[in-house]
Order: structure tokens, then sequence, then C-alpha cells
């Protein structure tokens, strides 16, 4: 049957209208419009979300339908936002019955109550929304009309505590509404199979409907009449550059993987600016109004380039875009396809793209980044197991709706992928945890939240706990943020925010960037940073200090395949003529082993560890070695680290790194570092504030970092001395070890070589370390001389290396 059929005649006339014809994976979308879950995989401009809601549209058409019908949920307010728009339109253009509205956090509180009691047929919302309208007593009859939901950039929301709240309330969905169809639309997806499991209700299948990809990106290296430095992260080099592309095409958007980095950026950027061309910024840390302005100024197509970082990753149409730069490397070769699908936002239009290494080191990962990209290999590690943190909200979330059974809810929560493997003991442990706070804590009120009825089921212990229960709900763990406003006796204009950690560092004339100006502080004022304009003075700090992304595991291994090639005819003459001479000097790291290079430096003794697994886990080596170091007494001083490899300086040489690189010894030094260190604390805390233990926001007060701090820095103390077999004590080590120090990396590092070390003792630093020592020197240096002695310093170590040479 011709799958057309299906669509009412005013849908298939304003098709024809538009001289428009339905995509094969449209129609394989209506064909499927009844399967119980479906994964459509279409590039960006495929009209893939337009593919999701036909059949929507098709079964409203009639009128008939009575209440909510589907539901959307992205994982950005925005993207939401302009959905609706671009649904609004066509629906209004076709005069179809529907209404359509949106549900996020900016929605008024009066909105939200009125969507309750006369649901719409369409909404569009956050996973923190959906979260929140499931909590409530009538859920069932606000959602119980429900057929489908459509869940867009699947492949985002998979891979955080986001998407595993998000499962969770589908499946407390689909026990409201038994036939509910779930839809996932995504243009990366590395591993369809896996994202399909996470898609469907456990064990039902879920078919992929993969559509025709199109043309390959555009995709090439920005060429610059300057070669990049040797270290650093702003790209200032290639800001002519930069500039001369922007000045040949409509809309530029120029990604930057750090907010600090962007707006840095940008600052250098709008100063070399001569020609006054329309540039913006926009990232998460500016002001909402701030940010809707550059979206409208973009839609309405009058700025020719916007400076940004993931807050534009996404798959909101903004206007005329026809160019995307991503300066420094991409570190996951997923993220720079979603950011290529920006530019030309058009079903069969090559995107078009250019990457500007920031430097040299990152001439080499750009390169490798491109050809997976051409090569089609996207990356992505398994997914672990449902965190049971997020598990303990969603116990409290379905408590605040009403009584349920344990039962019940176990069989509900592990019909979600992430959960299947769920143990009816783990179930029962965050059970007993959202009841009673553990053995620790269960003498105190606080936190003694459920009790079991004589009929068996579970409820809140105090109804009132619902309202404290609701306003925590949510799994990003932001920053502590504090409002940044100029300073006016009556209140200045809000320009963003900055974090709380940041502000600490701040004395009264100190200046910093934010939303490309530089401005001053002058007061910290009932949690709000009081500052003045400054044009005239350099800022001495970045505005942010973001946790960097870690190069993914494929894109490592890219790296070593691209240096084993012997010659790079591909590399810029001046990064292939310094590979060629760390072959001279020493040799390339390869993929079956790790090379260890010593050598002596400025009267220390140093050592690289070229072990290739990821910012977090070469800074975890060198913190795990250098202890290992101190205890065979050969006394190192410190370390750095990048992506690629770990330099330790210290007094003794090292002769035998054997007993370095032991995997039990590794393992047992991680766990008496961590039993210390401010890294558990830190874990501690974001697990605890996300499964309950401690509330952030309370009727009438948010509060501080600080006092969150103080408040789980005690708990810490006290479950580790009294109960040291507490859940969230179990979740922390699982989250410390996966994600703030990522041991499994270290461990597949380990696997990887399988013992073979080897150690190159150098007369002298290699041209590969050089860059790493540069990095030891980013250390503060007051005065008008800092960048002359930095120079003078890096001129230096080049010499020393051999490298200066390499450079015209």
């Amino acid at each position: 049957m011709d799958s057309t059929a299906a669509l009412p005649p005013r849908i298939l006339d304003w098709f024809s209208a538009r001289g428009w014809s339905i995509h094969p994976h449209q129609q394989d979308m209506l064909v499927r419009a009844a399967d119980p879950a479906t994964l459509l995989i279409a590039p960006t401009g495929g009209g893939k979300t337009m593919a999701g809601f036909l059949p929507t549209l098709a079964e409203l058409a009639d009128g008939s339908h009575e209440g909510l019908h589907t539901l959307y949920v992205s994982p950005l307010k925005a993207l939401a936002a302009d959905i609706k728009r671009n649904l609004r339109t066509p629906v209004e253009e076709m005069g179809l019955p529907i209404r359509i509205d949106d549900r996020t956090g900016d929605t008024p509180q009066s909105r939200r109550k009125r969507q309750r009691a006369d649901p719409p047929h369409i909404l569009l919302t956050t996973p923190e929304s959906l979260a929140l309208m499931v909590s409530y007593e009538d859920a069932a009859r606000t959602l119980g009309g429900l057929r489908r939901i459509v869940i867009d950039e699947i492949h985002a929301l998979a891979e955080s505590k986001r998407g595993d709240q998000l499962m969770l309330a589908l499946a407390r969905l689909q026990s409201l509404c038994p036939d509910l169809r779930r839809v996932g639309l995504s243009a990366t997806v590395g591993d369809p199979a896996a994202i399909a499991r996470y898609l469907a209700r456990h064990p039902d299948p879920c078919d992929i409907v993969l559509a025709d990809p199109g043309p390959a990106p555009d995709i090439a290296m920005l060429h610059t009449s300057e070669a990049p430095p040797w270290a650093g992260g702003g790209a200032a080099y290639a800001i002519p550059a930069v500039l001369e592309q922007i000045r040949a095409h409509q809309t530029t958007l120029i990604f930057h993987n750090t907010r600090a980095q962007a707006e840095i950026f940008f600052h250098n950027l709008w100063l070399a600016n001569e020609d006054a061309l329309p540039i913006a910024i926009h990232h998460g840390s500016l002001d909402r109004a701030q940010r809707e302005r550059v979206e409208a100024a973009m839609v309405a197509g009058e700025l020719r380039a916007v400076v940004c970082t993931g807050s534009l990753d996404l798959g909101i149409d903004w206007g005329n875009v026809d160019l995307v730069i991503q300066i420094g490397a991409p570190k996951n070769v997923k993220r720079l396809v979603q950011r290529i699908g920006r530019a030309n936002h058009r079903y069969n239009a090559p995107s078009k793209a250019l990457l500007v290494p920031a430097n040299r080191f990152e001439v080499i990962e750009c390169h490798a980044a491109l050809e997976a990209v051409q090569a089609g290999r996207l990356d992505g590690d398994p997914r672990p197991p449902g965190p049971r943190d997020v598990l303990c909200q969603h116990i409290l979330i379905t408590a605040c709706a009403g009584p349920f059974d344990a039962d019940a809810l176990y069989t509900e929560v592990i019909s979600t992928g992430a959960y299947a493997a769920l143990s009816r003991a783990e179930f029962d442990a965050c059970l007993d945890f959202c009841a009673t706070g553990g053995y620790a804590l269960r003498a105190y009120d606080q936190w003694q939240r459920l009790l079991q009825r004589p009929d068996g089921l579970w409820q809140l212990r105090d109804p009132r706990a619902a309202a404290r229960i609701r306003m925590n709900i949510g799994t990003i763990q932001d920053a502590d943020l504090l409002k940044v406003r100029m300073k006016h006796s009556r209140g200045g204009k809000p320009l963003g925010e900055i974090e709380e950690a940041f502000a600490a560092t701040l004395t009264p004339g100190d200046t910093f960037l934010i939303g490309g100006q530089i401005v001053r502080y002058e007061s910290l004022r009932e949690m709000t940073v009081e500052v003045s304009r400054d044009r005239g003075r350099k800022p001495k700090i970045a505005v942010f200090s973001g946790t960097k992304f870690a190069t993914s595991t494929q894109l490592s291994q890219g790296i070593l395949d691209l240096l084993a090639r012997g010659d790079w005819p591909d590399l810029p003459a001046h990064t292939a003529d310094w590979l060629d001479l760390q072959r001279q000097v020493s040799e390339l790291p390869r993929a079956g082993q790790m090379l260890i290079e010593s050598f002596p430096h400025q009267g220390r003794e140093h050592t690289c560890l070229y072990g290739f697994a990821g910012r977090n886990a070469q800074q975890t080596l060198g913190l795990l070695v250098t202890k290992r170091m101190e205890e065979l007494g050969l006394d190192p001083l410190g370390f750095v680290a990048t992506d690629c490899a770990t330099l330790i300086w210290g007094l003794a040489e090292l002769t035998n790194p054997a007993p370095l690189l032991e995997a039990d010894a590794l393992r047992d030094g991680l766990e008496r570092w961590l039993a210390e260190n401010a890294v558990m604390k830190r874990a501690f805390r974001g697990a605890a504030t996300i499964a309950g233990l401690i509330e952030r926001n309370s009727p009438g007060a948010r509060k501080s970092g600080r006092q969150a701090t103080f408040s789980s820095d005690i708990l810490y103390d006290t479950l580790r001395k009294y109960d040291p077999g507490h859940l969230l004590l179990d979740i922390t080590r699982d989250e410390a070890l996966s994600g703030l120090v990522d041991f499994a990396r270290i461990e597949e590092m380990a696997d990887r070589i399988r013992g073979r070390v080897t150690l190159r003792r150098l007369e002298r630093i290699s041209p590969l370390a050089a860059p790493l020592l540069l990095e030891m020197g980013k250390v503060p240096v007051q005065g008008a001389g800092a960048q002359k002695l930095l120079e003078r310093e890096a001129e230096e170590l080049m010499r020393t290396s051999g490298l200066a040479r390499l450079d015209p």
C-alpha cells in the first residue's frame, strides 16, 4: 500500500502546493506508525522532525482526539521552542485542528497549570519537565490519552544521566499508557543497535530506519599563513584566516570546546574586525535575553558569524549558516559531525566545515578526525548500567504521584534498557535509602521520606515533602553559578553567570571577559557579582574554568594509526618535519606499546609517558605514577598531562619503568588516593544531590555552593566513618572511577600495551615532549613583561629540542 494514502488530502495538498514530495524515510515512518518503537537516523536537513510528526498530524487531522496525543522531548529548551515555531506554521497553513504548546523551565506557572487542566494535542518538553509532569497526582488523567512520544537528538540524551531520567519517566508513561509508541530521531549515531535497545521497552525490538545519508560533508583544514603554536588553545594565529572566511560566507558558526576559549577567541576576533562585521557570541552562561537576541538576529540573517559552544550543537535551524569552523581539536568524531551538520541545513546539500587546530599536536588530531568523518567512523563507548542515584530520584518522583507497589515499580524499572540488568537487591537498596536514608541516617526524620502501609504499598511519610522533591528534580550538576550585573544603585543590566569558585578568586580591580566584554570586578553583593566596564585594560583571567573534553578512545587510536604510517604527505610540512625529527631523536609512539622517554633538562630529570588515554586518565596516571615514584625513592616534583601524554619531572633518573605500571599497584594506589581525595567528595555531592539526600532548593531559598559543599562534606565524612557500606558511597566510587578520574581508560591502556613498554634514555628533551614543557610554564606571571618572558622561555625550549629550525 502507498504509505501516502494514510495522509489526509489537506496534508498531501500542502506538500504538493510547495512542489515537495515525501522523502522515502518519511514514508517509512508512516508505514511504521503503529510500531511500538522506531529509531530514525537521517542527515541534518533531511526532514527527520517532520518524519517523526507526520503520523501524529495524520492521526489528529480529523479533530476527534481529545487531550494530549504526542509528547516531543528534546535536550534543549531552545530546540523545543524552535520546533514549536516550525511545526505551528505548517499546521496553521494546512488548517489542522491541532493545538501545540511547549513546557520547559522557562514556561510560566500559570501556563503549566492550564496545560495540566486542558492539555494540548502536542506538547514539546525536556527530560526534567517530563519528570515533573509524571510526579503529579493527576498524571494519569493529564497523560492518559498519550499515543506517541518523539525523542529528538536521542544520541545526545543517551550519553548522560538526563537520558536515564527520561527513560525511567518513559517507563512510567508506558504503565499509564500501555499502547504508547516510541520514536527516536538522530543524525549522528555511532552504534544504532545500542540506541535502539536504549529506546525500546526491554526486551521488545526496535526497528531502525536509515535515511539516505546524502552527500559527504565538505570538510578540510583551514589554511593559515602562520603555523600553529607549539602549545596553547586559543588559536589566535588563525584569526586573519577566520575573518577572511567570514567575509566569504553568509553566516559562519565558530565552535569552541569550552566557554572560556569562546570568550577569549571572540574578544580577539572583535579586536581584529576592522570591517565591523556583525559578529556575536552565544554560550550557556550568558544572560538568557542576550542569547535570545543572538538567536533572533541569526534567524533574521543579520549576523555574519557567531562564536559559540555546545549551546548551538543540536538541531536548531538558525537560518542561512553556510560554514562551520571548529576551533581546536574536536576530541570526539560524533560531536564534530553534529557541528558540521549546522551548515547548509538542507537535504542533499553538503555541509561545509573547516578545522582549525589550536596547537601543533592538534594538527595531527584534526587530521585523524577528518579521516574518521570521511570514512564514516563515529566514536562512542558502551553505555554503562543505569545510575542508581537517578533511580533513587525516580522512586521519590513516583511516590509524589501517589502510593505505589514495589514489585510493580521494579518490573517497570527493568523494562528500561539501561536498568534491565538491575537486580532486585539493588532496587531494594535504593528503595530503603529513599525510605530511611540508610543505616547511619535512619535516626534523622529529614531523611525518612517513605513508609510502607499495612496493605504493602509505599507512600510519602509526609505529603508536604512532594513540593520539596519536585523543586529538586533533575540530574544536571552545573557548577555553582553567580549572576553578573553591571553595578548600579537600582540593579544593573544582567550579563550572565560565572562559577562561584572563579568568583572567589577575584579581588576588586580584577578584570575578566563575559559576553565579549571586558569588565572590572567591583563587589559581591547578595550572591551577585557587580562589575563595571573597563575597556582599556587587558583581562587577566578567563571567565570560566569549565572541564575540557577528553579525546575519545577511537580518535586516540586514529592518531596512533596516523603516526604509524612513516610519511605524512597530507600533513603540513611543519608538522611532518616535527614527527620526522622525533623519529630521528627517539621514536614515535605505537599502538601496541607504551613509549616512555627519560631525559635531563635544566637540572631536573624528566619522564614522559605516551599513554594516549585521554586527558582525565592521563591526569590520573600522573597522580598514581608520581605516588609510586615516591615509594620507590625517585623524588618526583610534579607533572603535567595532555590527552596523549603525561610528563613528570623530579630529582632521580628513571631506569626501570615496569614497577610504575603494574596494574595491581596502580589500582591499589588509586584506592588509597581516592579514599581521602576531594574528587570523591565532589562525586559524592553530585550523587547525593541527584538521589535527594541533599536539597539544593527549598521554599524561598537556594543553598549556595559553599553551603551545599559544607553539608555534603559532613555527610560524606560521617558515612565513611559510621556506614562505609552505604549505598551513596558505593555510587560515589562508581562515579569517580568512570567520570572524574576515568580509570577505565587506564585499564584499557594497560590492556592495549600488555606490558610492552619501551624506555628511551635521551641526552636532551625530545621534539614530541617539548610542547608539554610549555604546558608546565602555564603559571600566572604578573606584570607587563609576562608575555615576553613566556615567549623567551618557548624560544629557548624549541632551540634545546631542535625544533627551532622547523619554523620559518
